[in-house]
């Protein structure tokens, strides 16, 4: 576990060295975004935040991979698998998209279609679902055309939970860095693919929670450069791939626990907040016959903010109940379940009273949301 938490603290130092550079970069390619409620007639405090903060992100998981290559214990992740030249590959187009995107605002359909080559790439190039358990039915072995394409939707599915966000200075980061956390929890205890140490599963799960920290001493309220779609998209490309070669690469799962018979499950409950944003945002724009990859305001943390929680803890709150989230998850698989089910409820508790915090609160803040604003969360789905 050394050489795990040694990869993850150099992809963490990489990216917030590399942060202060691309920030000038943003600045001189015209890269910059208003904060939400801000505009050139705000007056003094207004100030425009770089973007492009994914390609820091992009040069700490380069480092990672570089530095974990050549040592013994990750040895038969790089010389038996192409996983880790897939997803950097992938990784590399998906940054290339998300710049293209930050610097020119591109169209969803576009987007999205890159988004399908990017997840492509990872897929074909090795990375992708080899087996389906299910409840009562058995292993069900996948061929490598559907394997492919389930990846493919599984992966591009990811990369907007993660997008769509990423509306609140640190949000997208913290989030991230928890379900990664909780997912390499998940992934040292949950049997299957990734029983040992040596997966590309824990690998990609560790350099996540790296990135995240990293980018996360940058980009705290008031965030000195946004990740922009560069990063929020690589984000969830890593969190995605994490969820392929552990979940979906086990042809022997253990029945000991219910979200471990359902492939793919366990990520997905994890970054339950994100996902619940995805789905409301879904809805909303369905019933409100707007287009789905229309942008607004109406996203759970825009929702907190309004409420009158400030910034900070409005971002803390969704904290919370991601970590309420994974807790339920890797519980189970460390403690009694008696003693999950108390702590978890506590957890539950605390959270709660926390978001409900704001609502008493309606009016007795100035703060404006800061972030991105209705503008700058474009999203293909």
């Amino acid at each position: 576990m050394l050489d795990h938490a040694v990869v993850g603290i150099v992809a963490a130092a990489v990216t917030a060295v590399l942060v202060p550079p691309v920030a000038m970069l943003g600045r001189r390619l015209g890269a910059v975004r208003w904060r939400s409620g801000e505009g050139p007639t705000a007056g003094r405090g207004a100030t425009r935040v770089p973007v492009l903060g994914g390609l820091a992100m992009f040069g700490g998981l380069v480092a990672a991979l570089a530095f974990a290559a050549p040592r013994e214990a990750f040895a038969e992740v790089f010389s038996a698998t192409s996983e880790p030249v897939g997803l950097l590959v992938g990784a590399a187009a998906l940054v290339v998209l998300g710049v293209l995107d930050d610097l020119l605002d591109l169209p969803a359909a576009f987007k999205l279609a890159g988004q399908l080559v990017a997840a492509t790439l990872v897929a074909a190039l090795g990375l992708q679902l080899q087996y389906f358990w299910l409840p009562g039915v058995g292993v069900v072995a996948l061929s490598n055309d559907l394997g492919l394409v389930l990846t493919v939707i599984f992966l591009v599915a990811f990369i907007n939970i993660v997008n769509l966000v990423d509306g609140l200075d640190g949000l997208a980061a913290g989030v991230s860095g928890i379900g990664a956390a909780a997912f390499l929890l998940y992934a040292l205890r949950g049997g299957g693919a990734a029983s040992s140490l040596l997966s590309s599963a824990t690998l990609l799960a560790v350099i996540t929670i790296g990135l995240s920290v990293g980018f996360l001493v940058h980009n705290w309220y008031p965030a000195r450069i946004f990740m922009g779609d560069t990063g929020s998209m690589l984000l969830g490309l890593l969190l995605g791939a994490s969820g392929v070669a552990h979940v979906g690469r086990s042809s022997s799962p253990t029945t000991a626990e219910f979200v471990a018979s359902v492939p793919l499950i366990v990520p997905l409950i994890v970054l339950a907040v994100p996902v619940l944003d995805t789905v409301l945002t879904i809805v909303r724009r369905v019933r409100n016959d707007q287009p789905v990859t229309r942008a607004d305001l109406g996203h759970l943390h825009h929702a907190l903010v309004a409420s009158g929680h400030p910034h900070r803890r409005a971002v803390l709150v969704l904290y919370g109940w991601s970590l309420a989230a994974g807790f339920a998850v890797v519980g189970p698989l460390y403690l009694p379940g008696r003693t999950v089910a108390a702590l978890l409820l506590v957890l539950v508790l605390v959270v709660m009273g926390f978001t409900l915090v704001g609502l008493r609160e309606v009016g007795g803040s100035t703060e404006q949301p800061a972030g991105h604003d209705v503008e700058d969360v474009p999203s293909p789905i």
